[in-house]
């Protein structure tokens, strides 16, 4: 979700009224595309913005085994997300932010079930579910599995 959300929703700026109508529909927009309730973005906007997670989103490398594969991440993982996000890419994955319709590969971490408001899983983790059910092809992995199938499919190019 971005800066273009505003084209798809006409208002005429600076009106009180039509500002609070835009505000409003800012809102149900990413209610419907994050999968996030209205009581989880009461609470997130409490919290700090994360830059590290912005930074997060990076292109494959084009001659990576995994080239072609959309990848995000969801949940705690046992390596910064950072380096999670840069060994995907260097084994081909473009690694995105959120679970959207690009996504091909989406890797759980442990959830810490305080920050999932009541749910099992992530709202990423939903979110894909709902996609695989609408014929979105998109695969789940444990991170442990994405580590074995990096490791199966790649390995670093000689420095000679």
């Amino acid at each position: 979700m971005g800066r273009d959300i505003l084209a798809h929703i006409e208002f005429r700026h600076h009106d009180a009224v039509e500002d609070a109508r835009a505000a409003g529909s800012v809102l149900l927009r990413a209610i419907g595309d994050t999968g996030l309730q209205i009581h989880d973005w009461l609470k997130r906007v409490e919290q700090p913005i994360d830059s590290t997670r912005l930074a997060l989103a990076r292109s494959g490398d084009p001659d990576g085994p995994l080239a072609g594969e959309v990848i995000a991440f969801t949940g705690a993982l046992s390596m910064p997300r950072g380096e999670a996000a840069a060994v995907a890419a260097s084994a081909g994955c473009d690694v995105e932010r959120g679970v959207t319709q690009k996504i091909t590969l989406l890797v759980v971490g442990d959830q810490d079930l305080r920050k999932l408001g009541g749910h099992q899983k992530s709202s990423k983790h939903r979110k894909a579910e709902k996609l695989i059910v609408a014929g979105q092809q998109i695969r789940i992995l444990g991170e442990r599995d994405f580590c074995e199938l990096v490791k199966a499919n790649w390995s670093p190019r000689s420095k000679d």
